[in-house]
């Protein structure tokens, strides 16, 4: 009898759990669809404000950089607010530049609604994994971080390939007022269903910037770093690589995308992160020097696109649960300095690529990218150690 009556409250307890991260989810997919999104619409945003192929690749630059420059402050400025609060405060002012983005007429202030969304972005992922893994049991953060994150990969497989074709069905900033959107219904969420949890937020710089006196704390970032450069000096200029349909390839690449950081936060409870970082860095390396062949013929590029998804976002979850247990005692700044890593990634990403692609062409971005992805690979083999065999990974709450 009491096997019976314990496995539906499990249920809902799983059920009560996910109802309050998918808020989260939403949040991100919104963000990461604004954030991702250009890389399918250069042609339109450069036809319509008479620049560059390689300046619109710039505004997905100048995201990243505003995101990477300004997590650590804002995260400083808003430590004595509630997480709740500063999850809407942070989805207001994403949709704040994405309506701005999408109304501007000329390209600096494109730009400068590109940094007004970034410091949404800046300020709602890292908080959100934060509660996220506030919020989870240690044997199930991989799962729930995975989860909060997978918004960013889902969008990589619906809102990015929706919103390119929207943008050239209809018009690029159209596809602005969809993101705005979105990021209304990540607030409508937050508001309605996430709850109010304690997390330890240092406030200073001083703290915010304390992990990384660690080195094993460099090493985690400095994987992040290159990983994103290299898997973003191609996907930004995407469109000049291949001669196919480009949202069916962006498709793919999303849909595998999903899968690889679903399984990937499962794969990491079960065989540890380190694993998942390396081999998720080897197939990613390989994928990105085989786009030559991918572009051969559609059925090939789509194929190659989900399983570069698939296989290279394996190491997401991975990179996040690795972050929380080089620093326990200070989860919600380490997730922040991940994040911020990333988007240095995604900066270097758009001046190198762009740099290849106005120099080389295609070649260069695929030459560039690969480089990328063996020096990641490399460097993480040689600062990843292994855990002692005898020593068991736990993260405390």
């Amino acid at each position: 009898m009491r096997q019976f009556d314990e496995r539906p409250t499990f249920c809902r307890w799983r059920l009560l759990l996910g109802s309050r991260l998918y808020p989260l989810a939403v949040g991100n997919f919104a963000i990461g669809t604004g954030m991702f999104v250009t890389a399918g619409l250069l042609a339109p945003i450069s036809a319509d404000l008479d620049i560059s192929t390689s300046a619109a690749g710039q505004l997905m630059t100048v995201f990243a950089l505003a995101y990477a420059v300004l997590s650590p402050v804002l995260a400083a400025v808003t430590a004595r607010l509630s997480r709740k609060t500063l999850l809407l405060l942070a989805m207001g002012v994403f949709v704040a530049g994405s309506v701005l983005t999408a109304l501007a007429p000329t390209y600096p202030l494109v730009l400068v609604g590109r940094v007004i969304a970034a410091a949404g972005a800046a300020m709602f992922t890292p908080t959100a994994s934060g509660v996220a893994n506030a919020l989870t049991a240690p044997e199930r953060r991989g799962r729930a971080l995975a989860l909060v994150m997978g918004g960013l990969t889902v969008s990589s497989a619906i809102g990015v390939p929706l919103g390119t074709w929207l943008g050239g069905a209809v018009s690029w900033r159209a596809t602005l007022w969809m993101v705005a959107a979105m990021g209304v219904a990540g607030f409508v969420g937050v508001a309605a269903m996430v709850p109010k949890v304690a997390v330890q937020t240092p406030g200073g710089l001083r703290e915010r910037f304390a992990p990384l006196g660690d080195r094993r704390m460099l090493a985690v970032l400095g994987t992040q770093l290159l990983m994103f450069a290299a898997v973003f000096s191609a996907y930004t200029y995407i469109g000049s690589l291949f001669d196919l349909p480009l949202t069916a390839v962006l498709w793919a690449w999303g849909i595998g995308g999903v899968v690889g950081a679903q399984l990937g936060g499962r794969l990491t409870d079960a065989y540890g992160p380190r694993r998942m970082v390396l081999v998720g860095m080897v197939f990613s390396t390989v994928f990105l020097a085989l786009i030559p062949v991918a572009n051969l013929a559609l059925p090939v590029a789509l194929v190659w696109a989900f399983l570069w998804g698939g296989l290279g976002w394996l190491v997401a979850p991975a990179q996040q649960f690795r972050t929380v247990a080089e620093v326990p005692g200070n989860v919600p700044i380490g997730l922040g300095l991940l994040s911020s890593a990333q988007y240095v990634g995604l900066f270097v990403a758009g001046i190198a690529g762009g740099a290849a692609l106005d120099a080389y062409g295609r070649t260069g971005v695929i030459v560039i990218s690969t480089a990328f992805a063996l020096l990641g690979f490399l460097f993480t083999l040689s600062t990843y150690r292994a855990a002692p065999a005898t020593a068991k990974q736990t993260v405390p709450a």
